[in-house]
């Protein structure tokens, strides 16, 4: 068996958590093709999912871990199942034009007599409209059900175990952060500094290694930080800018992502304007985050916070984090937006996005939190405020 990060009562006990879940779905047969709850449910870990791979759970028994033949190796190194229960599909299958691995899988299904009453994760990265062709051609549309984010809801209440894991990716992330204010220079080419940002997340801390995150660096400066999604660039960071960093450490898969925004200068006063405003919505939003308030009752904070200072936020405010894999650090479930009337639980975990774009800048100053009894508590200790460094 091999060693885990996990105790076997707590893998049961996620497992059972899904098998109720199937059940109200109608669900016999379970196929779980996002990498991220294929690692929660048996511990795989590997890069391979960019081949189709699953884990299969079944009304009863221990999951099955199905993928390439090549990666079954690590399948038996790093999940707690048996070998008998880890099946494959035949090498020559990988991109080939006229044999589909999903062939493989309704195989080992009809083998095991799993072929009634299945569920796929339709709407996710990893789950192709190809192998759905081939599931539905040879056991019928009918009999497969949409089992989109259906694990992922078994997964957002944070057992004691996994807030380790964050809280150390938390540490990471602070190593990381520490790493960017040192580095961040007049003049410097921001890739420079990507790179250093990088290796210190992965090089992590003496007792403490780290992982690659599943999002690459976001690194805007000055009008390109009025898009929220851009990486970054050659070009050298440049006085009267303002440029924000979302990155994350990790630690065995869990994420905690934060952002902050630095600046060459003195930032002009619209920018500290929505500084303050920001800030205010995160210490509003941890007050509020308890047992019981719901996502827009959490996300209201945000919303109410900016419109104080003039300012209208059209996007959501935030989203539920944790174990991961490419291209996504979010788990796909709640939103703090309006109309998500989802009741907060103690132990869940979110990245709360109060980040502020307009078409010549963008602030964002974003925090990972758990709720508790007493509200939001960060997973991470890193100075809010802007960074700011002379402009000469």
């Amino acid at each position: 068996m091999p060693a885990s990060d996990f105790s076997t009562n707590e893998y049961n006990a996620r497992i059972a958590k899904t098998r109720i879940a199937m059940t109200e779905q109608g669900i016999d047969t379970l196929i779980v093709a996002d990498p991220s709850n294929m690692a929660w449910l048996t511990g795989y870990d590997g890069w391979s999912f960019y081949v189709p791979q699953a884990v299969i759970l079944h009304a009863a028994g221990d999951p099955v871990w199905w993928g390439r033949t090549q990666d079954r190796p690590g399948a038996a190194q790093t999940t707690w199942l048996p070998a008998d229960n880890l099946l494959d599909w035949p090498e020559e299958h990988v991109q080939h034009p006229d044999h589909h691995p999903y062939e493989a899988l309704v195989t080992h299904l009809r083998d095991r007599g799993w072929t009634k009453s299945l569920g796929v994760e339709m709407d996710n990265y990893y789950y192709s409209a190809a192998s759905h062709r081939v599931l539905s051609d040879a056991l019928g549309a009918d009999n497969i059900a949409d089992a989109t984010g259906l694990v992922n809801w078994q997964r957002a209440v944070k057992s004691d175990a996994e807030l380790l894991m964050m809280r150390k990716a938390g540490r990471l992330s602070a190593h990381m952060h520490a790493t960017l204010r040192a580095g961040f220079k007049l003049g410097r080419p921001k890739h420079e500094l990507v790179a250093e940002v990088q290796a210190a997340g992965i090089a992590g801390l003496h007792d403490l290694p780290g992982d690659y995150a599943a999002i690459a660096p976001i690194a805007p400066s000055g009008r390109e930080a009025s898009a929220s999604h851009i990486t970054w660039n050659n070009r050298p960071l440049t006085a009267n800018e303002a440029t924000y960093f979302e990155i994350s450490g990790c630690y065995h898969r869990y994420h905690c992502p934060i952002s902050r925004t630095l600046f060459v200068g003195e930032p002009p006063a619209d920018i500290r304007r929505a500084e303050e405003a920001v800030l205010s919505a995160i210490a509003d939003t941890f007050a509020a985050a308890k047992p019981g308030t719901t996502c827009e009752d959490v996300a209201a904070c945000v919303y109410e916070s900016f419109a104080r200072a003039g300012y209208v936020k059209g996007n959501r405010t935030g989203y539920p984090v944790g174990l991961s894999y490419p291209p996504d650090w979010g788990e796909r479930t709640m939103s703090l937006r309006p109309g998500d009337t989802t009741p907060l639980k103690e132990n869940m975990t979110f990245h709360l996005m109060p980040g502020l774009w307009t078409p010549d800048w963008g602030v964002a100053i974003t925090e990972s939190f758990v709720i508790t009894p007493t509200g939001g508590q960060p997973l991470a200790d890193i100075p809010r405020e802007i960074h700011t460094i002379p402009s000469a």
